[in-house]
């Protein structure tokens, strides 16, 4: 699953990871508040590079370990994913945050050639 602060920020790591399923906090505070469902196993915090979004992040994080729940950070190259889809284009998102997926779920998940082609 991947959670982040603003729908413009999970729809952007979503045009990329269209079969991971994906919750907008709509804030910060949201964020670090979000109920994480039962069963989940791994965790990727797509934050905002802001104050606020690192603290969110930091915030949800922690409890998401408490709750044995493995975390991931997925950080955008700007200020946010909207951002880095609109200035790299969907490819260079991919290929910018292939590396910071599990690399079972980059080669799972991870979709290239619809970014190309869309």
């Amino acid at each position: 699953m991947v959670a982040g602060e603003g729908v413009e920020t999970v729809l952007s790591v979503q045009r990329v990871l269209p079969a991971v399923p994906h919750v907008a906090a709509l804030s910060g505070a949201h964020l670090a508040a979000l109920v994480l469902p039962r069963g989940l196993r791994h965790f990727y915090i797509a934050r905002d590079d802001d104050p606020a979004g690192r603290q969110a992040a930091a915030t949800l994080r922690q409890r998401a370990k408490a709750a044995g729940i493995l975390v991931s950070d997925l950080d955008p190259r700007e200020d946010n994913f909207n951002t880095d889809l609109c200035h790299l284009g969907p490819h260079d998102l991919a290929l910018h945050l292939a590396p910071q997926l599990d690399p079972n779920d980059a080669v799972a998940y991870l979709q290239f050639e619809e970014a190309m082609a869309a």
